[in-house]
């Protein structure tokens, strides 16, 4: 019999609030993080078509850590250890006493370090001194740096693994946890999302693929608008979510506090184009379909959906269109939110930032506001959708999460019944 899996501890660092409390408590507020870029250093904004973007304010790595590696490592993979370090002090999982082999690390990143990258690259070509490269350039660069980084400072010594599917890496990092657990090969594992990619290039690069919002440059915190009428584009947000995922006997043995339970997960590829979803949303319901499938649950079972929603055009009106296609006469009593209306798009975070908002859900109640659904768009209007807080009875969600390279995950997340 395959082992059932929990969430016992979360984390979370985004452009509305560092920790658990302070991010829900602006979430139920539907309080927006986007706010308008000061510039890069050393040029300003002027040439960018995009202004705005869901930034962490006022972050310090040596606030929040007390590790000696701490500032040697890419923002990214500094938000990814203090979202950690709040997340195994949430659980109550004390290192020492676990079998280090029997803990794993699974990170999904986006970019990688690409603070340090730009930096170093831009400084190579300026002065052209290539023994002026940073020592630790290659190491902190690498996409795995978080994870490798994150199991140094647990001690965490089993399965280790980064996975970078663009917007759904941390969704596939959860469902990949799952599987884990279930196969027997770890006990607990660090599940982590992180990005930190508002850099001079990477901006640049969202801007000239015209997938950023520009009509709100003087309003920032309209720009993101998942599903409305008015939306122009996705803005990109930085931050990272942790979530620790035990076997259901590991935890009762500690007797741990659960939130929830990960009970199914699905990964499908439309093998369709490299950043425009299927138009007719078959294929996203294909994947709500086998992560249900895979938890035992139906689709008349399901109260709850975080949407992928990245406040694209066609984006928001396939997952729509895909949620109907599934859900047929239900579709529109099913209660859904967007978390990217109010941080943006975390990319490689955005799966476990959405994972947190649906296990809080599950576990409070409440799920939290849509930001900006001021005039719904009739090709992707759906009944659950709203710009206030819901209070419902949440038995089962599904958390969605879509990304470039026709690439598509679902997790099912249920209330833990023992």
């Amino acid at each position: 019999m395959q082992a059932r899996v929990v969430v016992t501890g979360l984390g979370v660092v985004s452009p509305i609030g560092i920790g658990v409390s302070e991010f829900w408590k602006a979430a139920l507020d539907g309080r927006s993080g986007i706010s308008t870029i000061s510039g890069f250093d050393p040029f300003p904004m002027d040439g960018y078509r995009s202004k705005v973007a869901g930034q962490v304010r006022d972050f310090s790595a040596e606030r929040h850590l007390d590790s000696p590696q701490a500032d040697r490592v890419d923002r990214y993979a500094q938000f990814a250890l203090v979202a950690v370090k709040e997340a195994l002090a949430d659980s109550g999982l004390i290192m020492a006493k676990e079998k280090p082999h029997r803990v794993g690390v699974i990170v999904g990143a986006g970019m990688g370090g690409m603070v340090m990258g730009e930096r170093e690259i831009t400084q190579l070509y300026q002065f052209q001194k290539p023994h002026r490269v940073h020592p630790n350039f290659i190491p902190v660069i690498t996409l795995n740096s978080a994870s490798g980084i994150v199991a140094m400072a647990c001690g965490a010594k089993g399965p280790n693994v980064t996975i970078s599917t663009a917007c759904s890496s941390s969704a596939h990092a959860l469902g990949q946890a799952l599987h884990c657990i279930r196969e027997g090969r770890a006990d607990v594992v660090i599940v982590v999302g992180a990005d930190a990619s508002i850099t001079p290039l990477v901006f640049a690069g969202f801007c000239s693929l015209r997938a950023l919002s520009t009509k709100y440059n003087d309003q920032p915190e309209k720009a993101s608008r998942p599903f409305d009428a008015g939306r122009d584009g996705f803005v990109m947000g930085e931050g990272a979510g942790a979530l620790i995922l035990e076997s259901t006997s590991h935890a009762k043995k500690r007797r741990a506090r659960i939130y929830a339970e990960v009970a199914g997960y699905a990964a499908t590829s439309e093998a369709y184009h490299m950043v425009i979803p299927r138009e007719d949303g078959e294929e996203v319901a294909t994947t709500m379909r086998l992560a249900l499938a895979d938890a035992g649950a139906t689709a008349a079972q399901v109260d709850y959906i975080n949407a992928h929603a990245t406040s694209t055009s066609i984006g928001d009106a396939v997952e729509s269109k895909a949620i109907r296609r599934l859900f047929k006469s239900r579709a529109d009593r099913i209660a859904i939110s967007a978390t990217k209306s109010l941080v943006g798009h975390t990319l490689g975070a955005a799966g476990a930032l959405g994972g947190i908002a649906s296990v809080l859900a599950i576990h409070t109640g409440q799920i939290h506001p849509t930001a900006n659904y001021d005039e719904p768009d009739p090709a992707c209007a759906l009944g659950g959708i709203s710009r206030a807080i819901q209070e419902r009875t949440i038995k089962t969600a599904l958390l969605n999460a879509f990304g470039f390279g026709s690439n598509n995950a679902a997790v099912v997340l249920k209330r833990f019944a023992a």
